[in-house]
């Protein structure tokens, strides 16, 4: 069987945390995307400790509540999409995930 570790090299920045907001797996973009905030070295670290207080309650809220959260930012003259959802393991939920994706400014948007 062939071994597909699409996540790995997802071209967008994927980052997985348990219930306490500790960091547990980022693929290659997220390390890369996260770099200049310790890459790698924030698998194991706490999501809390690496927020200003507003978004830490944010996360918080999200971490508490099973809730998902999804918004645009622009940051480095790239326009970002990041959404958080929650995880699940045998029907029980394990924490959040994060991906954050580039997006084009002018992105078109379809009503199907």
């Amino acid at each position: 069987m062939q071994d597909y570790d699409w996540v790995r090299d997802f071209p967008g920045a994927i980052t997985v945390c348990d219930l306490h907001g500790t960091v547990l797996e980022m693929n290659n973009k997220a390390v890369e995307f996260y770099e200049k905030y310790g890459g790698k070295e924030l698998v194991g670290k706490n999501l809390l400790d690496c927020h200003p207080e507003a978004a830490r309650n944010r996360l918080l809220h999200l971490l508490e509540s099973g809730e998902s959260n999804v918004y645009t930012i622009e940051k480095d003259g790239n326009k970002m999409l990041l959404a958080q959802a929650p995880w699940y393991c045998n029907g029980r939920r394990c924490g959040m995930v994060e991906l954050a994706a580039a997006i084009p400014f002018d992105l078109p948007h379809f009503v199907r």
